[in-house]
């Protein structure tokens, strides 16, 4: 069974925020996952990005947690 994290992205409206810099791209570990919002949640904020939720497969893990400093 292979394992699936992903992040969902909410604004600040409490809806869901798509498109660059969003990904919908699996991450293989809850790790790579996690470095990847480490390094793109600048940029993520900037795009409209309030809050943002981590999900293994279809659970979530934690969340949603805010983006602001």
């Amino acid at each position: 069974m292979s394992e699936r994290w992903s992040w969902s992205f909410t604004g600040a409206d409490g809806g869901e925020v798509t498109g660059p810099p969003t990904t919908t791209a699996a991450f293989p570990s809850q790790s790579d996952a996690e470095s990847w919002l480490g390094e793109t949640w600048r940029e993520l904020a900037t795009a409209g990005v309030a809050s943002v939720t981590l999900w293994h497969d279809q659970q979530v893990v934690y969340g949603p947690m805010s983006l602001e400093p």
